[in-house]
């Protein structure tokens, strides 16, 4: 029986504003792994390429979920949810997957990063801090999770130029902290956030 591991990771919890996004991947076994590392550790233009890669050649799911949710769950909560979308989006999938791939007899089993386990619909789920610097499809996950996110706050920073989301993402740096005192919060802050 072949044990297919599915990676969970979400990228966007540190962020004063926007969603928590987080990405679900399976690869295949013919998966060009080096294109892979910690989302953290690539530049944008490496992300984006290993993006396309990993949409074009992977199993994958996305899970958004939103500011509002966030204020109302809490961060942690909102960023486990996020996993359980992104798992449940790839399931969808999974069918049609391994038919492509000529998988017949397999078991899915979760890692993650961190210390918490996600409530996915899994049998075996498992997490251990810096997965996503360690197994190819966490890392995978973090890369589709933050180009994801990204994506979302370009678009943030079209509707509310003056909040500079293109810059910083909605992490709390020093420029985002001072205009949201002098304007006030934006449409899309975490009001449980401290700013």
């Amino acid at each position: 029986m072949l044990e297919l591991m599915c990676g969970l990771d979400e990228a966007g919890r540190g962020p004063l504003a926007g969603p928590v996004t987080a990405g679900a991947v399976i690869l295949g076994p013919d998966f060009p792994v080096e294109i892979l590392n910690d989302s953290k550790k690539l530049s944008e233009k490496k992300r984006d390429a290993a993006e396309l890669i990993i949409k074009e050649k992977a199993l994958w799911g996305i899970g958004i979920v939103d500011h509002e949710t966030i204020d109302k769950m809490n961060i942690l909560q909102a960023s486990m949810y996020a996993m359980k979308l992104a798992y449940d989006m790839l399931l969808l999938k999974l069918d049609d997957w391994v038919k492509k791939n000529n998988i017949s007899d397999y078991k899915i089993f979760c890692m993650t990063d961190g210390i918490t386990v996600p409530p996915v619909n899994c049998a075996d789920v498992r997490c251990q801090p810096k997965a996503d610097a360690t197994f190819p499809s966490v890392m995978a996950a973090s890369i589709i999770a933050k180009v994801e996110r990204d994506r979302i706050m370009y678009k943030m920073d079209e509707l509310y130029p003056e909040y500079g989301y293109a810059k910083h993402k909605g992490y709390p740096t020093k420029a985002h902290k001072e205009i949201c005192r002098q304007i006030g919060p934006s449409p899309i802050q975490r009001h449980s956030f401290k700013y």
